[in-house]
Order: C-alpha cells, then structure tokens, then sequence
C-alpha cells in the first residue's frame, strides 16, 4: 500500500505547527506562555457586526447552503469598499469573490492557474501559504530575495530571465507578513510594467492593508496602477480590520479571468460561508469604519510599548510602519545558533513564544517575529522575562521534551 504521498512530501514541517507543540508541552507542564508566535487578533469583533450575525442566523432561510462566489449583497459590499478606500471602480459580478479568508483563495487560486512544472516567483521570506500554495499546485518555486522592496524588485528582472520555462505568475505582499515593510504606489507601478513586459499574473496579498500606524499613508492597492486589471487579482481578508479572525472571510478582486478561474475552482470544493456570516461581514463594510480604527490604534498602542519595553530590556525592535508584526533581529549573542534555536531557548527560559524567521524562508533566517497578540500588560511582563533572558547567557541546547517536537 502506497503510504508516501506525492504534495505530503513537498511539504516540510509548519513551523507554525512546530511552535504549538512546544507551546502546547509547555503549557501541560503548567508554565505561563506569553504568546507572540500566532498572528491571531484577540480583540472583541464590533458589536454590530455580531448582532446582524446573531439577527440572521434568526431567520430559518439562512441554514440553507450559501453561494460559493458570496452573496451579492456581500460583493457589492466588497465593491464599495474598493471605491471608498482607494477610488477603484470593480464590478461585482466578474471582478469580486468571497473567500473563506484570504489563505483559501489564495490557496485555490493556485490550483486553479498551475500546471505541473509551473515557475512562480515567490518572495523570500514570505508568509507559507505564498509559496506552498504554488507547490501544492506542482509548481516550481523561484524564491527571490525580499530583504526590502527594493532588493525584491532588482531581484525580479533576473529570476524571469533566468528561468525555465518563464514565470506564470509572481507574488507581492505588502504590508508584509512577516517583515512588516510597506510599499508606495510606485513600486506597484513597477511590479505591473514587468508582469506586463514577461506577461506574468499578478498575486496581491493586502490582508494588512489596515493595519498601518501612519494615518496619513494608508497603504495602496495595486489595483490602483492603470491596466493593473489586466494583470493582476488582490486578496483581502476581514480577520484583521474587523477582528474577525474565526469568521473566515475574505475576498479577491481584479483581474476577470483570475476570478473566473477562481469561482470555477471552489464551485467544486464549497458552497461558499454560512450566509449570517456573509451578511454580517457586509455590515463590517458598510457600517461605521470607527471599530476598524479603534483597532488600528490598539495595535499601534501596542507596537510602542513592545518596542520601547524591549529595548529597555536589551532588545532593539524595529518599529514596524504596519500590519500586527514586529520583525525582530535576534540578539547578538544568539545570532549564531540560528532562529528556530532562538526562538527554543526563549520559550524554555522567558517563557515567551514568537515564531522563527527560518520559517518563512531562508531569507527570514536572522529574525524572529513577533505578533502584536497580547495586551499591555503581557507585553511589559514579557519584556521583564527577556531581559532576565539575556542576561543568562544560556548556552545549553534546548531540553530533550523540545527537540522531541522537531
């Protein structure tokens, strides 16, 4: 019997999975975890958005099975706010479709697009799913530098010369999960004349687009380049501007022929999310935007008490300019046994999680990064822990229990 699966052994271990294990261990052995390693919002969803999902799921008609391309009510929500955040025009019927969250479409997409042998051009280090996606599909991946935006797009031109066969598509994510860097519209500009020149699709992931700590420089749309429609699809998720993590709602928007393809795949796979659900994310859109600030300013209230607390306590954190991340260099004097090492030893003796850098990709190698997941006051008590940390000096090896998970 064939027990060694063809996508299974593409797949290395999640390091996100990796890091529950431990956290999970060490948690039945009764420790106090402090939890930087899951990009999870733990703020409350706006009460009205949980009251129109608590008066729809009142009416017997909503049980029945949902549209897999979202309701149009939801699509049309969709539609405006594309015109009301970044002056794009979409229509709802071709160029909109609800995901269950971002990482499904994308994910979908994917399968929708790739032929086995496929090269797709990936940015390294990248969150998972921009990668394995691809390579769930069959694809082939050329990881391109992603250090900074600008190293990202010198990186490009070689990688489409140099690869056989060309590109199919390429990836960008900004505000980026995990470095947290952000862009201007003119890097997307540049990002849509090569697809255009290589005839290359497009993958936007703007799942942070507001989370950002600058009021005056929200981050753009790559949809809002001239023709960027004729190359392009973007993916947005309601997790993080409407702390809506577990509703599992998300879109895509863009390119009629990428959303096409999207809407055939999951006509297969789903019948689209509960419709309160889809009613309720409807509200988030079109109901008053001061919750979606309110939370916007809970994570930059939280950036600055992380970064201040931990420099005090002997670790310079950059200030990230958006999404829930920081992403932290490690220390001098664990720079040599690696992040995924790091990362154990902060567990085992601060009894603080984050999530290594090697795991998303070896670009991320160096850095570890740090969700703004935990109040105030958990943060504060975190940056005590740390500095206790690094005052240690440990040199020993992680514990036997924490190798066990590897």
């Amino acid at each position: 019997m064939q027990t060694e699966f063809y996508r299974i052994k593409r797949l290395p271990p999640y390091v996100i999975e990796e890091v529950n294990i431990l956290k999970a261990r060490a948690r039945a052995r009764g420790e106090d975890i402090i939890d930087f390693s899951m990009g999870n919002p733990d703020m409350p969803t706006p009460r009205h958005i949980i009251d129109k999902l608590i008066e729809t799921a009142n009416d017997p008609r909503s049980n029945r099975y949902s549209a897999s391309r979202g309701i149009k009510g939801l699509r049309r929500a969709y539609v405006k706010f594309y015109q009301r955040r970044f002056g794009v025009t979409l229509d709802p019927d071709s160029e909109v479709i609800a995901n269950l969250g971002s990482k499904e479409g994308f994910a979908n997409l994917a399968q929708a697009i790739t032929a086995p042998g496929d090269v797709v051009l990936v940015p390294n280090p990248a969150y998972p799913i921009h990668a394995f996606g691809f390579i769930l599909a069959g694809a082939a991946i050329r990881h391109v530098p992603a250090t900074s935006p600008e190293d990202y797009l010198r990186s490009l031109d070689r990688a489409a010369r140099h690869s056989v066969p060309s590109p199919l598509a390429l990836v960008v994510n900004y505000p980026s999960n995990p470095t947290a860097q952000v862009v201007g519209l003119d890097f997307y500009k540049e990002i849509v004349a090569f697809a255009k020149k290589h005839e290359i699709w497009v993958l936007s992931d703007l799942a942070y687009a507001d989370i950002y700590f600058d009021e005056n420089n929200p981050p753009p749309s790559i949809l809002q380049v001239d023709g960027a429609k004729d190359i392009a699809v973007e993916f947005q998720s309601l997790s993080k501007t409407y702390a809506m993590p577990g509703w599992r709602m998300g879109f895509a928007a863009g390119n009629a022929k990428l959303i096409a393809a999207l809407a055939r795949i999951k006509s297969y796979l789903d019948y689209g999310a509960y419709t309160p659900i889809q009613v309720a994310a409807a509200a988030a859109l079109n109901g008053p935007q001061e919750c979606a600030a309110e939370i916007r300013a809970t994570y930059k209230s939280r950036r600055d008490v992380l970064v201040e607390s931990m420099r005090r306590a002997g670790w310079d954190i950059p200030s990230p300019a958006a999404s829930m991340f920081a992403w932290a260099p490690i220390p001098e004097q664990y720079r040599e046994k690696g992040s995924m090492e790091f990362a154990k030893q902060l567990l085992i003796h601060a009894k603080v999680a984050v999530l290594p850098g090697i795991g998303f990709g070896e670009y991320g190698e160096g850095y570890v990064r740090v969700g703004l997941v935990e109040n105030e006051h958990r943060i504060r008590q975190a940056a005590r822990n740390v500095k206790k940390f690094l005052a240690m000096r440990v040199n020993e090896p992680a514990s036997p229990e924490l190798e066990g998970a590897k």
